[in-house]
This record gives structure tokens, C-alpha cells and sequence, in this order.
């Protein structure tokens, strides 16, 4: 027979074509939507408040201004029509000293523009209209000179009289936008404090959904004393579904371990039996080699209900990958290629990942064989990658379909029933995915874009 070659050859890890990456969809956080929606709200109310403090505000206003304008134009006419020439003019210079109020002669020629045509012009001038007369003239400016002025008469004779602008202006100035920017630095403070008390609960229930799912049932334990009534039905519920399959898992590890247990009791009689009474060589190995099946499925059973903690120590990968490779240094129908660093270590359980090399080299070797040749082509190769060693089982056989490939670690999942070497449980993969998890790395399978598969894990360093 001629004995699987074994060879040293560099190999590169970059001859498999990559999976196409799932598809995420990023979108808004509970969090920032609703923050989004409270803040707008929340704005969208003080527009609101403040608009309508402006309209109830304006009738009043414009009123009362009007009031006060038409008090100062009346006061004044009846000082200027009771006073006499000398007494007029030193009126006129008191009220412009102490009342900032100018009285002057309408000039026919004068030029004026008209008071803006808005809400609060338009309100005013009808009210001074009718307490002046409805000759009485409401102006921006005269000849160029801005103000609020008023044209009235007084016997025939008619004036101008000039007062501040301010006693019009409309309520926004510097203190209305000094509110208006601290009631909204209140509400968005608000919004966002509202969002993360409705957002927290959910973000607990999705850490403990995570920890639940990683196998962490304990970790994943919600309050049940929420003041929320809610959030305490789900939590509560939460719960008992967790601590529900809690059980369930120990149930299945007590019942896989046990099984494998009990079948080993039969199963050793009748390898005995089989020994001692078939007198047919052919037969008796055939037993035999059923018998070793019946076993090695028991142990995979073992391996797949072995619990998730690990504890990992530094490993030499080089020494490993020897060791399991020594088995096969007699087959007749396999060729290997290892390129391992001897001096590369990596944190892993030795036992695990004994078992983790095992199974894809025996999957490479029993579902990679070339068609023509009939020889399974294996390759082993290992590189530092910073922090991180990748690891590669490949082979030169046929691959497996796309629908497969992402199948092939699930337990039980046979990627081609029909093919007649296919006697196993369907574990090997998924035990191999498992083990390498709770030893903190990652399993990647891949078809080569040459042919075959590749399967990549990687683990910590060390050192």
C-alpha cells in the first residue's frame, strides 16, 4: 500500500471565495426615534404656544398703543389750542426733552411713507382713526426721517407729531429668544429623558436575549419588580421562558449523555460476542467495523452534550496538527500538505481542539477525494494574523452546493444523504463549530474558487 505524503510547502490562505456577507439593515434606534418624535413634538408645541401668546397678545397691544398715542395727540392739541404763542413753543421744547414727542408742521410737499400694512399697523390705525377722525394719518417716516408719526389737525392747521417707534414694537426681542432657547434646551432634555426610560427595558430585554441565546440563562435573569406593569408581565414571562429552556438543555445533556452511556453496555457484549462465535473472518470484521460506528456516533453524542465552559491554556498548533495528522501517514488514499509555524501557539483546550482537527480532517478526507484520482488532496495551513491565528482545513474534492453550505453546522444536517460514505450523525460539523466557540474563536467553511472546501478557524494567540 502505498502510504498519504506529507509535505511542508507553503500554502497561501487566500484561494477561497468568500461568502457573500448577510445583509444588514441600519436604520433609527428606539432610542433616536423616539427622542426624534418627543423633541418635535415638544417643539412643535412651543411654536405653537408662542404664536398663539402673540396673536391674543397683538389685539391688546395694538389698543392699548393706540390709546396712548391718541391721549398724547389730544393732550397736546388742547395744549397747543389754550396756550398762547410764547407758552406754545417752550410746550413743544418740554414735551421733545421730557417725552422724546415732537410736534411739527405738515408741510404739503412733505413725504411720508405709509405705516406697514400688517396685522398690528392695520389694527392700530383703524383705532386711531376713530378716536382722532378719520383724516389722521399714520406714518413710517417723513422726509426721510423714520419714526412713528401721526398727522392730525388742530383748527384747520395741520401737524405732525413724532413719538418712538418702540411703543409699537411687536413682543420678540432678545428675552423672548432667551425663553424661547431655554424652553427648548428644557424639552429636548426632556424628550431625551422620557426616550431612555421608554427605551431602557427593551435594551435590557435585548442583552438578556443575547445571553440567552449564547447559553447564558443565568445572565439573561430581568427584574420582576418593575414599578411598570408592562414591562413586568414581559419580564416575568421573560423569565420562566428562560429558565423553561434552561431546562430543557439540561435535559437534553442528561439524556444525550445518558444514552450514549447506556448503549455502551450492548454494544461492548456484542463486540465480545462477535469476537468469540462468528467463525467467518469477513463477517466477523464487518461486525466489527459496525460495532466501532455504533461507538465512534455514542461519542460524538458525548462530545455534542459536553457543557459550553472551557478553559484555555497555550498550545503548541504545529505539535497538534502533527498529531493528528500521524494516523493517516499510512492511507493509501490521501495526500497532505501542512504548513504550520513550530513556533505558533494559540489559547485553545487541547482535547477540544484535537477533536475540532480531527473531525475536519476526516471530512476532508472522506468527502474531498478528487474524481479522477480517487485521492483526497488535504492541505493544513496556519498563519499569524496580529492578535489572531487562522487556521485552514482544504481539500480538492467537489465542494458543496451554496443552499448547503450554510447548513453544514447545524446539528444533524447531512449536506448529501446519498452518498454511500455518509454513515455519520450529522454532529461532526456542528460539534467542531461548538468547540471552537467556547475556546473564544470563529469557523468559517468556504468553496474554493479551484475546487473543494475550505474550512478556517481562528483563535487567540498566545503569548
Amino acid at each position: 500500500m502505498r502510504g498519504a505524503s506529507i509535505s511542508t510547502e507553503p500554502a497561501g490562505l487566500t484561494d477561497a471565495a468568500p461568502l457573500p456577507a448577510p445583509v444588514t439593515r441600519r436604520g433609527v434606534g428606539l432610542f433616536g426615534r423616539t427622542f426624534f418624535l418627543l423633541a418635535a413634538l415638544l417643539l412643535v408645541s412651543i411654536l405653537a404656544w408662542l404664536q398663539t401668546l402673540r396673536v391674543f397678545e397683538l389685539e391688546p397691544r395694538a389698543v392699548q398703543t393706540a390709546q396712548q398715542i391718541a391721549s398724547i395727540v389730544n393732550l397736546s392739541r388742547a395744549a397747543l389750542i389754550h396756550s398762547d404763542s410764547i407758552a406754545r413753543v417752550s410746550l413743544i421744547k418740554t414735551m421733545t426733552e421730557q417725552e422724546a414727542v415732537r410736534i411739527l408742521p405738515r408741510e404739503p410737499d412733505d413725504r411720508f411713507e405709509p405705516f406697514p400694512d400688517d396685522a398690528l399697523g392695520q389694527r392700530m390705525t383703524r383705532e386711531l382713526a376713530l378716536r382722532l377722525g378719520s383724516d389722521t394719518v399714520v406714518a413710517n417716516s417723513v422726509n426721510d426721517e423714520p419714526g412713528l408719526w401721526i398727522g392730525f389737525t388742530i383748527d384747520e392747521d395741520r401737524y405732525w407729531m413724532l413719538t418712538d417707534r418702540a411703543r409699537l414694537n411687536p413682543p420678540v426681542g432678545e428675552t423672548w429668544i432667551i425663553w424661547l432657547v431655554i424652553a427648548a434646551a428644557l424639552s429636548l432634555a426632556g424628550a431625551a429623558l422620557i426616550a431612555g426610560l421608554i427605551n431602557r427595558p427593551l435594551r435590557d430585554l435585548s442583552v438578556a436575549a443575547g445571553r440567552v441565546r449564547e447559553g447564558d440563562f443565568a445572565g439573561g435573569f430581568l427584574d420582576e419588580t418593575v414599578a411598570t406593569r408592562e414591562i413586568r408581565e414581559v419580564n416575568i414571562e421573560f423569565n420562566r421562558m428562560s429558565r423553561k429552556l434552561a431546562q430543557i438543555e439540561q435535559d437534553r445533556v442528561i439524556m444525550l449523555a445518558g444514552i450514549s452511556h447506556d448503549l455502551r453496555t450492548p454494544l461492548a457484549r456484542l463486540r465480545l460476542e462477535t469476537e468469540l462465535s462468528v467463525t467467518d473472518d469477513g463477517a466477523r470484521d464487518q461486525m466489527a467495523a459496525d460495532i466501532d460506528q455504533a461507538n465512534a456516533i455514542i461519542n460524538k453524542f458525548l462530545d455534542y452534550a459536553r457543557p459550553d465552559q472551557v478553559a484555555v491554556v497555550p498550545i503548541a498548533l504545529a505539535e497538534l496538527v502533527h498529531r493528528c495528522v500521524y494516523a493517516l501517514k499510512d492511507a493509501s488514499d490521501i495526500r497532505l500538505r501542512v504548513d504550520v509555524p513550530s513556533d505558533l501557539m494559540v489559547l485553545a483546550d487541547e482535547v477540544d481542539l484535537l477533536r475540532v482537527l480531527s473531525n475536519l480532517i476526516e471530512n476532508a478526507s472522506r468527502y474531498g477525494k478528487s474524481a479522477d484520482s480517487g485521492i483526497a488532496e488535504i492541505a493544513i495551513v496556519a498563519l499569524a494574523k496580529g492578535s489572531r491565528v487562522a487556521l485552514e482545513v482544504r481539500d480538492h474534492g467537489p465542494g458543496v452546493s451554496p443552499e448547503n453550505l450554510q447548513q453544514l453546522t447545524k446539528a444533524f444536517f447531512r449536506g448529501d444523504s446519498a452518498r454511500t460514505a455518509a454513515t455519520g450523525a450529522g454532529l461532526g460539523l456542528a460539534i467542531v463549530e461548538k468547540n471552537i466557540q467556547r475556546m473564544g474563536g470563529t469557523l468559517v467553511l468556504r468553496n474554493r474558487t479551484s475546487g473543494g472546501l475550505s474550512a478556517r478557524i481562528e483563535l487567540n494567540r498566545a503569548g
